[in-house]
C-alpha cells in the first residue's frame, strides 16, 4: 500500500509535469533567441558584403585612391587606384607599416620625402587638429628612370573604426599631373600671348563686350600718342572719328550676333595731339568653351604711309606728271559723270585749247624751254577757271577745261577771255620771255551734244578748235552743228592726204646701253606736219585715225619708213623699233609689210623691233599671236611695251614670243623719290631677267633714274636725259 495515499501521488505527477512544461518552454525561448541571433548575424555579414562589394565598386570607378591604416602605421586596406597611383601592389600592402612599402615621394622642389613623415597620424594630427589638409607630393615610379613624378594630391583625416578598436586614418590619393600640366600650359600660352602682346610692333588690344579696351599694348598707346594706362577702359568707338563710328558699331553688332567671325575696316583715328591717322582695324571674338561671346582680341595697324601711297600712285594714274593736271582718263570720267546728272544742259561746257607755235619754241629753245611754257599755260588755266571747273592736260600742248557753273555759257567765255589775257603776259624761261597765245574752242552741253556722252561733247570742242586754227589762231570759235559734218570727214580727209603726201614724218628717240650711255637704238615715233597746225603729236590724232579705221595703213607707212631708215644708216649694229597696237594686228597686213620690206633691203635679223603696247592687248588672240609668232621666228624680236601697267602681264610673257620688256614712264618718273615707284622697277626688272629677256626704261630724265635703274638690273634707257626723238635726218 502507498503510504502517501493517492492524492499525494497526483500532486507530485502534476508538478513534475508543470516544471516539464517550464523547462520545455525556456528551451524554446532560448532557441528562439538563438534563431534570431543568426539571423541578425546573417543579415549584419549580408550587409557587410554589399557595402564591401559597393565599396569595391565605388573603388574601381574614382579617380581618387583610397588608403586607409591604423594609427600604428599598418595598412588596413589600400584601393587598386591608391595602389596605382603609389606604383605598388595593393594586396601585398595589408598588414605592413607604410615605412616599410617601396614609395618614392618627392616635394615640389624634387627632393626626397619620408613617406611615413607625410602620411603618419602624427603629422597628420599635428595640421590644423587633425582635419583634412590637402598636400601635394611627387609620386617617382619605381623603373620609370627620367620620366616625370606624377604630382599627387594627399587629403587625410582621423575617422572612427566603428568596432571599439580606435580611431584609424583615412587617406585619399588625386593624380593632378594632367591638370597641373593643363595649368602650366595655361600660364605658359597665357605668358606667350603677353609678351607677343606687349612685344608686337603692331597695336593689339583686348576688349570686353561692351567694346571697352580692358588692355592695351605699347605699340598702340604709341600709335594713338598716349600711354596704356590712359587706354584701360577708353571706348574703342571714341577713337574713331564720328562718321566712322556707324559702320564700327555695325561690325560689332553683327559679331555678337553670329553673323560673322571677325572684321577688318579701315578707318581714321583720332591721336592725343588731335592729329589724324589712318588705321587698319581687324577685330575677332572669343568665345567661351559653352559658345558664349567672351572678349574681343583687336589689331590695329597704321597704315597711313600706304594709304598715302595708293593716293599717289591713283593720282599719278589719274594725272598729267608734268604739269600736275588731271589727264585723259580722269577728264572723261568726270566729264561723263557730270553729264549723267539730271537737269545738266546749261550748268556744263567744255573748252579745248591748243598753243599757237608751240613747236617753233621746242625747235628754238629745246624741250625744257618747251615744258617750262606749258607748266605756265596750266597755270594760266587754273586761274583762269578759278575752281569752277577740270583743268586737263591731253598731251603735248592740248589743254581742255570742263566748266560748271550754274550759267555754264557765260562762264566758259568769261575762262576763255581769262586765258587769252593771261597768255598776253610773257612767259620768262632762262634770260628769255617768251610769247605765248592759244586758240580755243568751245562747246555747250546742249541736249542733242550731251545725248552723246563725254566723247561727242570732246569731239565738239576739238571741231571748234579746229575751225579756231584754221580762222587764224588766236582766237575763240563755238561749235555749232554745221562744224560737226565737216569736222570728221574733213579730219579723215587731211589724215588721208597726210599719209598719200608724206606729211606723217617718223622721229627717232635714242635708246642707250645704261652701262656707258652708248647708243645702241632706236624707237620711232610717228609725228604729223599739219599745214596749219604745225607739229602734232600722236595724241592729236592717232585716236582719230583709229576711228577711222586707218590704223593698219598707219602701220604700214610707219613700218616702210623705218626698214628704209635703217638700211641708209651707216652704223649697222643698231635696231630701232616700232610701235604697233592690237588693233594693227590679226589680219596678216602689218606683219607681211614689215618682213617684206626688211627682205626687200636685206636687214640682217635684229635690225627691227616690234613694240607691242601691253595696255592695248586685251586678248592675246589665236591669229594675233599667230602673227606676232611669225615676226619672230622670221628674226623680228617683240618687246612689252608699258611694262607694268596692263592687267596681265604676267600672262603675256607666258603665252607670247615676247623677248623684252620696256618699263613704262610712270614707274621712271618715280624714282628715286617714290620707294614704291622703286620697289615695282625692281620687281619688275628681276623678273624680266628671271625669264632672260632684255629690259629697257623709258622716262628717264636725270642721272639719279640711270643710276638707279642701272643698279637694279635694267639693261638699256632711253628718256630726255639722252635726247628727244629726232627728224631721221639727223646724222646716226
Amino acid at each position: 500500500m502507498n503510504p502517501l495515499g493517492g492524492g499525494a501521488v497526483q500532486v507530485v505527477s502534476t508538478a513534475i509535469a508543470v516544471v516539464a512544461v517550464v523547462a520545455l518552454v525556456a528551451v524554446l525561448v532560448l532557441q528562439g533567441k538563438q534563431r534570431a541571433e543568426v539571423r541578425r548575424a546573417n543579415a549584419l555579414l549580408a550587409l557587410s558584403r554589399e557595402l564591401r562589394h559597393r565599396y569595391d565598386a565605388l573603388q574601381s570607378v574614382t579617380k581618387e585612391g583610397v588608403l586607409v591604416q591604423s594609427l600604428a602605421g599598418e595598412v588596413l586596406d589600400m584601393s587598386e587606384r591608391a595602389a596605382e597611383i603609389l606604383g605598388i601592389d595593393a594586396a601585398s600592402s595589408i598588414g605592413h607599416t607604410i615605412a616599410d612599402l617601396p614609395i618614392v615621394l618627392l616635394n615640389e622642389q624634387g627632393l626626397a620625402m619620408n613617406p611615413a613623415s607625410v602620411l603618419s597620424h602624427r603629422t597628420i594630427a599635428a595640421r590644423a587638429g587633425g582635419d583634412a589638409e590637402h598636400v601635394l607630393v611627387g609620386v617617382a615610379l619605381a623603373g620609370a628612370d627620367g620620366t616625370q613624378p606624377r604630382m599627387v594630391q594627399v587629403s587625410s583625416q582621423l575617422v572612427p573604426a566603428g568596432d571599439g578598436d580606435g580611431d584609424a586614418l583615412l587617406t585619399t590619393l588625386v593624380d593632378v599631373t594632367g591638370r597641373r600640366e593643363v595649368e602650366a600650359a595655361l600660364t605658359r600660352s597665357e605668358m606667350q600671348f603677353r609678351v607677343a602682346m606687349e612685344n608686337a610692333p603692331i597695336g593689339m588690344a583686348l576688349v570686353d563686350l561692351d567694346w571697352h579696351i580692358v588692355e592695351a599694348n605699347a605699340a598702340f598707346a604709341e600709335l594713338l600718342g598716349t600711354s596704356v594706362g590712359a587706354l584701360r577702359g577708353y571706348r574703342m568707338e571714341d577713337l574713331s572719328t564720328p562718321d566712322s563710328r556707324p559702320a564700327e558699331r555695325l561690325e560689332v553688332d553683327r559679331l555678337l550676333g553670329g553673323g560673322q567671325h571677325r572684321f577688318s575696316l579701315e578707318k581714321k583715328y583720332q591721336r592725343a595731339d588731335g592729329h589724324l591717322v589712318w588705321v587698319a582695324l581687324d577685330a575677332a571674338l572669343v568665345r567661351t568653351p559653352s559658345g558664349q561671346p567672351d572678349h574681343f582680341v583687336v589689331q590695329v595697324r597704321d597704315s597711313t604711309e600706304s594709304r598715302l601711297q595708293a593716293e599717289m600712285l591713283t593720282h599719278r594714274a589719274m594725272h598729267d606728271p608734268l604739269t600736275g593736271l588731271a589727264n585723259r582718263t580722269l577728264l572723261q570720267e568726270v566729264l561723263q559723270s557730270v553729264l549723267e546728272q539730271p537737269g545738266v544742259g546749261h550748268r556744263v561746257a567744255v573748252l579745248a585749247c591748243d598753243l599757237d607755235g608751240f613747236k617753233e619754241i621746242n625747235d628754238r629753245y629745246g624741250h625744257a624751254a618747251g615744258d617750262e611754257v606749258l607748266v605756265h599755260v596750266a597755270g594760266v588755266l587754273r586761274a583762269a577757271t578759278a575752281r569752277r571747273g577740270t583743268v586737263a592736260r591731253l598731251g603735248g600742248d592740248e589743254f581742255v577745261v570742263v566748266v560748271q557753273d550754274l550759267d555754264a555759257a557765260r562762264a566758259v567765255f568769261d575762262v576763255a577771255q581769262a586765258v587769252h589775257a593771261g597768255l598776253r603776259e610773257t612767259v620768262r624761261v632762262g634770260r628769255r620771255r617768251l610769247t605765248v597765245a592759244a586758240s580755243i574752242g568751245i562747246a555747250l552741253a546742249d541736249p542733242e551734244t550731251a545725248a552723246g556722252g563725254a566723247p561727242a561733247l570732246l569731239a565738239a570742242a576739238d571741231a571748234a578748235l579746229y575751225r579756231a586754227k584754221g580762222s587764224g589762231r588766236s582766237r575763240t570759235e563755238v561749235f555749232e552743228p554745221s562744224m560737226t559734218a565737216g569736222s570728221a570727214s574733213e579730219l579723215q580727209r587731211e589724215l588721208a592726204v597726210a599719209l598719200a603726201e608724206d606729211q606723217l614724218v617718223v622721229h627717232y628717240q635714242p635708246i642707250v646701253d645704261l652701262a656707258d650711255s652708248r647708243v645702241v637704238g632706236y624707237e620711232a615715233l610717228v609725228r604729223w606736219e599739219h599745214p596749219h597746225r604745225g607739229l602734232l603729236l600722236p595724241a592729236a590724232f592717232l585716236p582719230h585715225i583709229q576711228e577711222a579705221g586707218m590704223a593698219v595703213a598707219l602701220g604700214q607707212f610707219v613700218a616702210t619708213r623705218v626698214v628704209e631708215w635703217v638700211a641708209s644708216t651707216v652704223d649697222r649694229t643698231r635696231w630701232v623699233s616700232v610701235n604697233v597696237s592690237a588693233d594693227q594686228l590679226g589680219d596678216g597686213e602689218f606683219a607681211t609689210t614689215l618682213l617684206g620690206e626688211i627682205s626687200r633691203h636685206r636687214l640682217t635679223a635684229g635690225r627691227v623691233v616690234v613694240e607691242l603696247t601691253e595696255s592695248s592687248l586685251v586678248a592675246s588672240g589665236t591669229r594675233i599671236r599667230h602673227e606676232l609668232t611669225q615676226m619672230s621666228a622670221a628674226g623680228v624680236p617683240v618687246l612689252l611695251d608699258d611694262f607694268g601697267t596692263g592687267v596681265s602681264p604676267l600672262s603675256y610673257l607666258r603665252d607670247l614670243p615676247v623677248a623684252g620688256v620696256k618699263l613704262d614712264m610712270s614707274f621712271t618718273s618715280g624714282i628715286p623719290e617714290d620707294p614704291t615707284a622703286g620697289k615695282v622697277a625692281r620687281a619688275l626688272g628681276a623678273l624680266a631677267r628671271e625669264l632672260a629677256m632684255v629690259t629697257i626704261a623709258e622716262g628717264i630724265e636725270h642721272e639719279e633714274q640711270a643710276e638707279f635703274l642701272h643698279r637694279n638690273g635694267w639693261r638699256y634707257g632711253q628718256g630726255w636725259l639722252y635726247g628727244p626723238a629726232q627728224p631721221g635726218d639727223v646724222s646716226t
